[in-house]
């Protein structure tokens, strides 16, 4: 998406993935100005330095709230957790906004605080207004803003918040319409028990700090805990109508687990049990940051599965993607089915202005089938669910009746299976 010149980019997020839209567009200017660069580098690099200035601004939330040396554990714990280690890996927009959100919650700490306040003010707003651009489930953050600015200060904040709202309805009214997009999500029981169980550690760290709250100040408990769980909680409400809860989508929620685990480790430090507690805890994490470390921590290897579709593949196959947006594995790599014939393509992902390209009707899918002698079949691990529409269907049904399956490799999240006329595997 980011490689699309300006005017296919545009034309695409009217149809798909407005959600993404800023992001595309700050990706599309850095891999102009680093042209050349390694693309790894130019992708991922932009999470780590954003996972880096989170940390940062975690550290002075907590030196401000609490103490130096609270800060400074906070920042170490959330530089450990998990979900902050996977993202400051990932070419996403994730780490950016939380990035965002947190410093957005230093300026509003400071605001809050401060007499002569117009700056920090309408800092806090645009760096808000830039979180909900690049992904418009920052916005609930106001609700946790909401929960945690003392009543002296609400008039000031709502106008600083405005401009995001006001902004961000558009996107939002938009990426309604594109609500395919989701489709996948499901309510992952998993995901609500991990929650729930981090809100458990988060409650108990809580209890161990005093209440600091006043006219001009902030309370660390309050808003720590209304940053973990309000926007979570808002989106498992929401879910009730469509599924819609992915912990990525309030990654910024672990900022405020943080702050309380290193607020309470600040005060209960000296006793040799939390020490001791404390360094298992480290230790136990080891094994997880490993694995995130590792191929078989992501969804799929699509480095592994071009490879694999270039190692089975002849020139002259067709290829086949089932469902059709398993073509997208295939994109970042152009030259592994370079010598292979597209079966079921009818415009490219480009030309249509598509995620993953838009593909002919089941009538002629059929017909170019048969006029193959061998298919290379890109498709979904065993076990998932298939789609129900025509394309889908005839694929299926025309490589049972008149195709034999020659040979198998299992990828990291998918399955590359050469198909042939009976007697010419």
């Amino acid at each position: 998406m980011a490689h699309r010149s300006l005017p296919d980019l545009w034309g695409t997020l009217g149809t798909a993935d407005a959600v993404h839209g800023a992001y595309y567009l700050l990706m599309h200017a850095l891999y102009a100005v680093f042209d050349g660069t390694d693309p790894l580098l130019v992708t991922r690099l932009p999470s780590v330095l954003a996972t880096a200035a989170a940390t940062a601004g975690v550290v002075l939330l907590g030196r401000r709230l609490a103490s130096p040396g609270a800060g400074l554990l906070a920042g170490f714990a959330f530089a450990l957790l998990p979900p902050v280690q996977q993202h400051a890996q990932e070419g996403r927009s994730y780490a950016l906004v939380c990035a965002l959100v947190v410093w957005a919650t230093y300026l509003l700490v400071r605001a809050v605080a401060a007499r002569d306040s117009v700056g920090l003010w309408c800092g806090y707003g645009a760096l808000m207004l830039v979180a909900c651009l690049l992904h418009e489930f920052a916005v609930l953050t106001l609700a946790a803003h909401a929960l945690a600015v003392p009543l002296a200060a609400r008039r000031r904040w709502r106008l600083a918040a405005l401009p995001a709202i006001v902004v961000l309805a558009p996107v939002a009214v938009l990426s309604t319409r594109q609500s395919q997009q989701v489709a996948w999500i499901g309510h992952d029981i998993v995901a609500y028990v991990s929650f729930a169980a981090t809100a458990a550690v988060a409650l108990v760290c809580a209890r161990a700090l005093p209440h600091r709250a006043g006219p001009r100040t902030v309370d660390l408990r309050t808003l720590a805990l209304a940053l973990l769980i309000a926007p979570a909680a808002l989106l498992m409400l929401l879910s009730v109508l469509q599924p819609l809860y992915v912990d990525r989508y309030v990654l910024y929620g672990n900022a405020g687990l943080a702050l309380l685990i290193g607020a309470a480790l600040h005060r209960l430090g000296r006793a040799r049990w939390i020490r001791l507690a404390a360094a298992a805890l480290v230790l136990a994490l080891v094994p997880s940051t490993l694995h995130l470390r590792d191929t078989t921590s992501r969804v799929d290897d699509v480095t592994s599965i071009a490879r694999t579709i270039q190692q089975l593949g002849e020139p002259g196959d067709g290829v086949l993607y089932m469902p059709l947006r398993r073509r997208v594995w295939s994109l970042p790599f152009p030259d592994a089915v370079s010598g292979l014939r597209d079966l079921a393509l009818d415009r490219s992902p480009v030309a249509s202005r598509t995620l993953y390209g838009t593909e002919v009707p089941a009538s002629v899918i059929r017909a170019r089938m048969l006029d193959m002698t061998r298919i290379v079949v890109v498709r979904d691990p065993a076990g998932q669910p298939v789609d129900a529409i025509a394309q889908e269907a005839v694929k299926r049904d025309v490589l049972a009746a008149y195709f034999e399956e020659c040979r198998t490799r299992e990828v990291r999240g998918a399955r590359v299976t050469v198909y042939a006329r009976p007697g010419a595997c």
